[in-house]
């Protein structure tokens, strides 16, 4: 068992990736400014790694701590830039189970995110898998106010060289500052998100 160096976790290492986009695949300019995509993401050691645990509650109720250094990274990576776009995702080492990441990307973790970010109405799109490092993960985005927003439907794919070992689960949130370059499938637009419910 590896001593707890983060609130009930044991992280090994933190990663931060900035990804700008300038034009389309097709060489078309940005409509506007360059879209900025950040991933953050934690590796964690899994002390459930290896076995069957029916009690996961003790993961989860630790996790807003890990919401809240999630939140300032972002912040401090954004430097002030708005955030328009969020997503997360789990990576699991091979000796766990799925469920094991999925403790730590729950409303308790999620929320204080949505904080860092001035409030955040719409739920935060998911995925995850298992896998070992150099496992290519796609993280998937929407906006953080209004789910229907067809524009700032995106992904973004990461991968890590050293990452998840068998034993412990990456953790992985991203953000987008805009939609899609050039996006151009109708819908509601961004600018016309109000209500307290992210309705137009």
């Amino acid at each position: 068992m590896k001593s707890p160096n983060f609130g009930i976790y044991h992280i090994r290492k933190w990663f931060q990736y900035i990804e700008d986009t300038q034009a389309t695949e097709s060489g078309q300019p940005a409509d506007g400014l360059p879209l900025r995509k950040y991933v953050i993401a934690a590796c964690i050691h899994n002390p459930y790694a290896g076995r069957y645990v029916e009690d996961l509650s003790v993961w989860i109720e630790g996790s807003p701590e890990l919401g809240h250094e999630f939140g300032r990274r972002i912040q401090e990576l954004s430097a002030g830039r708005e955030i328009q776009s969020y997503g997360k995702a789990i990576l699991v080492g091979v000796d766990g189970d799925y469920e094991h990441g999925n403790a730590l990307l729950t409303n308790p973790a999620a929320n204080p995110v949505r904080d860092a970010l001035g409030g955040g109405k719409a739920w935060v799109p998911s995925t995850g898998k298992r896998g070992g490092p150099g496992t290519i993960l796609d993280i998937p985005l929407a906006h953080k106010d209004a789910l229907y927003v067809r524009s700032h439907y995106d992904t973004i794919s990461v991968s890590f060289n050293d990452a998840p070992s068998r034993d412990e689960v990456l953790i992985c949130w991203a953000f987008a500052t805009r939609g899609r370059l050039n996006a151009r499938l109708g819908g509601i637009k961004a600018s016309e998100i109000k209500g307290e419910n992210g309705l137009v």
